[in-house]
C-alpha cells in the first residue's frame, strides 16, 4: 500500500500567491502585494512593486523558483509556511510569513525553513 502525503491547506490570499510563484505569473505575483507591499528576504527589504520586481527577476521569479509546500500554520495573524523551496538563485528548505491584509499580501519573510 502507497502513502500519499496530502498538501497542507494554504488559506488565501496566500494560496493563489504560491500558485502564482509556482506559475511563473509575474503580473500576478506582482498585483498580489498591496501599494506598499514589503518582502524581507534574510534581512534584505525590498518595498513596493519597483522594488519587489527588481528583486524577484534576479533572485524569485526571474531564478525560476518553485515552492513545494510542506506545513502550513497560523500564528497571531501570520500564516506561516514551510517549503521546498528549488531555484537556479537559491534552493533549500525555506519558511515564508505572511501578514495579509484583506486579499492582498502586506509582507512576506524569508528565512530559513
Amino acid at each position: 500500500m502507497e502513502l500519499i502525503m496530502a498538501t497542507p491547506s494554504v488559506p488565501e490570499p496566500v494560496a493563489s500567491f504560491i500558485a502564482q510563484v509556482n506559475d511563473h505569473d509575474e503580473q500576478a505575483f506582482l498585483a498580489a502585494f498591496g501599494a506598499d507591499g514589503t518582502v524581507d528576504d534574510w534581512g534584505r527589504i525590498f518595498t513596493g512593486p519597483q522594488e519587489i520586481k527588481a528583486w524577484s527577476d534576479k533572485e524569485f521569479l526571474g531564478a525560476n523558483g518553485t515552492l513545494a509546500v510542506e506545513t502550513v500554520d497560523q500564528v497571531d495573524g501570520q500564516i506561516i509556511v514551510v517549503g521546498d523551496w528549488r531555484s537556479t538563485h537559491a534552493n533549500g528548505r525555506s519558511s515564508f510569513t505572511f501578514e495579509v491584509d484583506g486579499d492582498r499580501i502586506a509582507t512576506m519573510i524569508i528565512r530559513e525553513g
